[in-house]
């Protein structure tokens, strides 16, 4: 599912005021996540991937929190079942802080397995429309939604 938040409203007498509401675009449809205001405005925020469903926030927090400008964390979790869909996001004020934790704590157990560390991208996406499942796939092709080419390599070497 794609996931793009987007600030719906904001004060109109300040530029810079925090939007009083987030709205979100997935799977066709929009709607208003509130959740989106709990996060800083400008944290430096971490993906945490391979994440069992006995990690919770507050495993994935005790883990972080280690780090003095550690700010939240969060495990993504089913609204109908509660099972964890196995990532999260950490998020930090300091990038220095934000960078020593992804070289520490990369493949560090956390819960009963080890943590897949990767910037979080979730604000550097845009709002152009994704090609439905079922196309082409994606670069590379095959994957799901496959049927594409794989792409070539052109520097493979030919021996004569």
């Amino acid at each position: 599912a794609l996931f793009i938040p987007q600030p719906s409203s904001r004060d109109p007498k300040d530029a810079n005021a925090r939007p009083t509401k987030m709205m979100r675009n997935a799977g066709g449809k929009k709607w208003e996540d509130p959740s989106l205001l709990e996060w800083p405005q400008d944290d430096f925020r971490l993906f945490c991937g391979n994440l069992g469903n006995e990690v919770d926030d507050t495993v994935l927090a005790r883990a972080f929190n280690k780090y003095s400008s550690f700010n939240r964390a969060k495990v993504v979790r089913d609204s109908r079942t509660r099972k964890t869909k196995g990532y999260g996001f950490v998020s930090f004020s300091d990038p220095a802080d934000f960078t020593r934790a992804m070289k520490e704590m990369n493949g560090k157990y956390v819960g009963n397995r080890p943590v897949k560390l990767m910037k979080s991208e979730w604000e550097e996406r845009s709002m152009e429309e994704r090609p439905k499942k079922g196309g082409k796939g994606g670069p590379g092709g095959g994957g799901p939604g496959g049927g594409g080419k794989k792409k070539s390599n052109s520097k493979k070497k030919h021996l004569l």
